[in-house]
């Protein structure tokens, strides 16, 4: 349980990613997420190089329930081609690491047995 992932990708506006990242954590597909402050991006895009002030988010997640974190980043992103990179973390702080995968897992229903 020491393994975490984090999952990273960048939009074009700060409500955006404010979006992303609290639709994340309250479907329980990620523990925390961080918001960074805008950053230029230099990249190709329709024959053109472009430059664009991109917010990133990063995702803390569980490795199980990196799959359903990334579909949904990309299902809700509004880019047609989202950077979602995923790294995976060997090791760190044991509490964090125990409570990322705590905050990972969905609760059951209210009128569901324990």
């Amino acid at each position: 349980m020491d393994e975490i992932c984090v999952v990273t990708t960048v939009v074009d506006a700060r409500p955006v990613a404010d979006v992303l990242a609290a639709a994340a954590v309250a479907g329980r597909l990620a523990a925390c997420a961080q918001v960074g402050a805008p950053v230029d991006s230099t990249y190709w895009w329709q024959s053109a190089i472009q430059t664009t002030a991109e917010w990133s988010v990063q995702f803390k997640t569980a490795p199980d329930r990196v799959a359903a974190l990334v579909d949904h980043v990309r299902t809700t992103h509004p880019y047609d081609v989202p950077e979602i990179l995923v790294a995976r973390v060997g090791s760190g702080n044991p509490d964090y690491t125990a409570w990322v995968h705590e905050q990972t897992r969905p609760y059951p229903a209210p009128d569901a047995p324990a």
